[in-house]
């Protein structure tokens, strides 16, 4: 498997207006980045050690989970939290990290009186935590159960509905105050949400070399370049890292799906964007047959789908080839590669069209694509993710230009 393969048939953006973040401005513009975590702990057991960092933010903590994380917890997060005599309440977020579970949990850490907000679990947890710290103006500590996701670590929160349907995000003022990465804690997760995990991770090259490959920005082009270098290790050490959790490569990937994931999104700020990656994922939150099936695994589905909409509607050499290299990675290690394998193979047309009409809406990150996209062309791509490559026609009678995929 070639892993340093670049995508140099990427238009240039260059002439991209940069002025929302004032990142193509005059030197005396101001520039604003939420970076990275004030501090981050990691290493084996770095809860237990962390008592002393958590109490230098506050004494009385509202502990953000949801049910089955803060029932689990309890026996390691209580001990914990006792030996600074850290006065502390729990409240869960459910239904999501929806307008509704924010409201009840501002009324809980206001009855609480809490002077600090601790996020326990996984990436829906992380986002409703950190935004109701953000809302309430009170520091924030991030504790991630799972390497899902780099949601531990990043100034952004999503808002779904109470149904679990993707809504809107929300840029939040700084990171975390404190992130404690606890392998031995992640190592308790199933195997399936670091699987995931990687897949969302690999997202940040496939969407961030086609929103911001040809920027002249200096912090952005690094951003893409750590895109690339993150891309690079997951390829190189997620198979050993599966086989043997607890391993010197398993905790590099954890390292990479928490820390490293974020600090591309920190560091390139809001023009080093999602594309249509994560344009798919949100469309696919508004089916409920789509619920069991985890963030990243969308988005790792939401990466070929992107690549197949490349090929189709450009005859895109480059991104055949790495769709076909994606598939082979994805076999290896677990990440699904069809609406079948998210437990959508029975989805009806109208359900199907549901979903792609919502990743095509306006305001999509889907309209970051160097061409256009409409839903009928998009439900082609979801459907055809794994088609051979060959010269063809594709499901709308548009030349396709693709290689053998042995």
């Amino acid at each position: 498997m070639t892993i340093s393969q670049q995508r140099d048939d990427i238009p240039d953006q260059s002439s991209t207006d940069f002025s929302a973040t004032g990142m193509n401005q005059a030197p005396t513009s101001l520039l604003s980045l939420s970076v990275a975590p004030a501090q981050v702990l990691r290493g084996n057991q770095a809860l237990e050690q962390s008592v002393d960092a958590i109490a230098r933010l506050g004494k009385r903590p509202l502990v953000v989970g949801g049910d089955r994380t803060l029932a689990s917890l309890t026996s390691k997060l209580k001990p914990v939290l006792e030996q600074q005599q850290l006065s502390y309440s729990s409240a869960s977020y459910t239904p999501d990290c929806s307008e509704a579970s924010l409201s009840a949990l501002k009324e809980a850490a206001a009855s609480h009186q809490a002077d600090l907000i601790i996020g326990i679990g996984g990436g829906k947890a992380l986002d409703t935590a950190k935004l109701l710290a953000y809302q309430c103006q009170l520091p924030i500590v991030t504790i991630p159960t799972s390497g899902a996701t780099c949601a531990a670590w990043t100034a952004l929160s999503n808002i779904y509905s109470d149904e679990g349907a993707f809504l809107y995000d929300v840029s939040l003022n700084h990171c975390p105050d404190l992130l404690i990465l606890d392998y031995n804690l992640i190592q308790t997760a199933p195997q399936r949400t670091l699987i995931a995990g990687i897949g969302d991770a690999l997202a940040k090259w496939y969407e961030a070399s086609v929103s911001s490959g040809s920027s002249p920005v200096t912090l952005i082009i690094a951003a893409v370049q750590q895109a690339r270098v993150l891309r690079d290790i997951l390829f190189q050490k997620s198979a050993d890292a599966l086989k043997e959790p607890g391993s010197e490569a398993w905790r590099e990937v954890v390292d990479a799906t928490v820390l490293l994931a974020g600090v591309i999104g920190g560091l390139g700020g809001a023009q080093c964007r999602t594309v249509a990656a994560h344009a798919v994922h949100n469309g696919l939150t508004h089916l409920p047959s789509a619920h069991d099936a985890l963030h990243g695994e969308k988005v790792a589905y939401g990466i070929l789908v992107q690549l197949r909409l490349e090929e189709m509607l450009q005859g895109n050499q480059l991104a055949a080839s790495a769709r076909q290299q994606l598939l082979k990675f994805y076999s290896e290690i677990g990440l699904p590669q069809t609406l079948e394998d998210l437990g959508l193979g029975n989805i009806t047309l109208a359900e199907l069209r549901k979903a792609a009409e919502i990743a095509c809406n306006p305001n999509s990150d889907i309209h970051r694509l160097p061409f256009e996209v409409v839903p009928d062309q998009l439900m082609a791509a979801m459907v055809s993710t794994t088609t051979p490559v060959e010269k063809s026609r594709s499901p709308l009678g548009l030349t396709v230009a693709v290689t053998d995929s042995q």
